[in-house]
């Protein structure tokens, strides 16, 4: 299905939201995010598309490869990991948020910095599901 085609105002809610939650946040940590999101709920197109642009955005193609694995990488940084926490968290919803992971990612986001942060995961989340619940696959419009 064509979901930007078939239901074009819902399409272009989700596209504002997506803009709305990008402000203020650094390029290459909203490209990790959305891609380590994208790879939980097994969105090929996302990840696909989401790649694409962190290396537009200058990330080093080592830091993608390991992106499933951050946790044993030592290639992200402390509010890297911080934000990739929450992302799994927020995506694995029904696990929660933990206390730890929310006083962590605290630490190194200000409040509306972290605002948006929550804001561009719940977001991806919802691309995530369109996409795959409508077989968009890398390669289609």
């Amino acid at each position: 299905m064509n979901f930007s085609a078939v239901s074009p105002q819902v399409f272009k809610a989700v596209l504002a939201l997506d803009a709305a939650a990008r402000e203020g946040l650094d390029p290459v940590l909203l490209e990790l995010v959305q891609i380590r999101a994208s790879q939980i709920n097994r969105c090929a197109y996302c990840i696909d598309y989401h790649t694409g642009d962190a290396r537009r955005a200058g990330e080093l193609e080592d830091r993608i490869h390991q992106l499933s694995a951050w946790e044993e990488s030592s290639l992200f940084t402390e509010k890297e990991r911080a934000a990739l926490a929450l992302t799994e968290a927020v995506t694995l919803l029904p696990e929660g948020v933990s206390d730890a992971v929310y006083e962590e990612v605290e630490r190194h986001f200000e409040e509306k910095e972290l605002a948006q942060l929550i804001a561009l995961v719940f977001t991806v989340n919802a691309w995530n599901r369109m996409n795959v619940t409508t077989r968009k696959t890398p390669g289609t419009p």
